[in-house]
């Protein structure tokens, strides 16, 4: 382990009896860093984090913390949650609802034998640094659901813990509230020089908060990068349509020249792609296509098609296009309303994957 090394699971395995949920699971946290677990329900991405907090018992594998082991399956060491010092986040916030906002961050230190003094001062530090001190009397029931998220974290960082472990921590706000809570934290976090291990199924918010992204797929990773990596160089179908708004279509090789492909996907549609796979000319594959990399055109030429466009919906910053391309639906996404009609769209070949 290096000294930038905070947390370090190593094949990491759990089962649900008969039923694995982790398959070998090893990653790396540094300090100042923050990395989030992303994927679908079911991947395992919440039973990982709960593994690392030890609230779930894994059957295999190694986690250690600033250099302590805190499990070892084949030496029998397991230390209890308490015992780990890590900072914890709910989803659901978990405040205690008769304890003042104070005493809810209070908590944890008073569980450590802390001194009423330096409760006090660890306390206040803690409030003012989230904005909370003018909240210190009140109550759960009277703050807002940013409030509490707040309060939330506040009692996981007042005594310091190495690393702080987040399980969806902006899934009980609203959109709009979500934005700003995600900036908030992501600023807090860099501000502090936290290191953060945080569970999300939410793509945007992922890329947004995290230095390095961990996709799991039915208990194993996928793939790990930064953020713009995991967007722009998935290495499988499923990270490239995890990964950002998509036209997914199907087809056949009809031709390779080197590292691109031409694919048939009907209705006279012929797209040029990055391969991503050895599909030989005849076999079957996925064609993908990030929405806000296909373009309206003025008129034929390469890589351009004829297309119809069915509608146009109005989202605010800007349209998207709806066009039939045989029995699938495409997207794009423009600046104006367009009528419906026969439209050219561009596919420009660096931006369509071929897996």
């Amino acid at each position: 382990m290096t000294d930038k090394t905070i947390l370090t699971v190593d094949d990491l395995a759990l089962s649900y009896g008969s039923n694995p949920i982790l398959k070998g699971v090893s990653m790396q946290l540094r300090r100042g860093e923050v990395v989030s677990l992303l994927g679908p329900s079911g991947s395992g991405k919440t039973t990982l984090l709960r593994a690392v907090a030890g609230l779930e018992q894994p059957h295999e594998g190694r986690v250690k913390i600033a250099g302590r082991t805190i499990y070892d399956g084949a030496a029998g060491i397991d230390v209890p949650a308490e015992k780990r010092d890590l900072g914890l986040v709910f989803q659901s916030y978990a405040l205690w609802p008769h304890k003042t906002v104070f005493d809810n961050v209070a908590y944890p230190l008073k569980l450590r034998k802390v001194g009423t003094a330096e409760i006090a001062e660890r306390v206040q530090a803690a409030l003012k640094n989230l904005g909370l001190a003018h909240l210190a009397e009140r109550y759960p029931h009277q703050l807002s659901g940013g409030q509490q998220q707040r309060v939330s974290i506040a009692r996981a960082l007042v005594y310091n813990p190495p690393v702080i472990l987040l399980d969806e921590p902006l899934s009980n706000l609203d959109a709009k509230m979500r934005e700003e809570a995600r900036a908030w934290l992501r600023n807090l976090i860099v501000e502090m020089q936290l290191s953060a291990l945080v569970v999300t199924h939410d793509q945007s918010e992922a890329m947004a908060m995290s230095d390095r992204i961990l996709l799991l797929n039915g208990g194993v990773i996928e793939q790990q990068g930064t953020p713009q990596e995991m967007y722009s160089q998935p290495k499988t179908l499923f990270v490239a349509d995890f990964m950002g708004s998509n036209n997914i279509l199907k087809g056949r090789v009809a031709e390779i020249r080197g590292g691109e492909a031409c694919v048939e996907v009907g209705e006279g549609l012929r797209l040029w792609g990055q391969r991503r796979n050895d599909a030989a000319v005849g076999q079957e594959v996925s064609v993908v296509v990030r929405v806000e990399q296909v373009r309206l055109a003025e008129g034929p030429a390469e890589h351009r098609v004829s297309i119809d466009l069915a509608t146009s919906m109005f989202l605010g910053d800007r349209f998207e296009y709806v066009f039939h391309a045989g029995s699938a639906l495409l997207r794009a996404w423009g600046s104006r309303q367009e009528a419906s009609g026969r439209r050219w769209l561009e596919f420009p070949p660096d931006a369509v994957w071929v897996f």
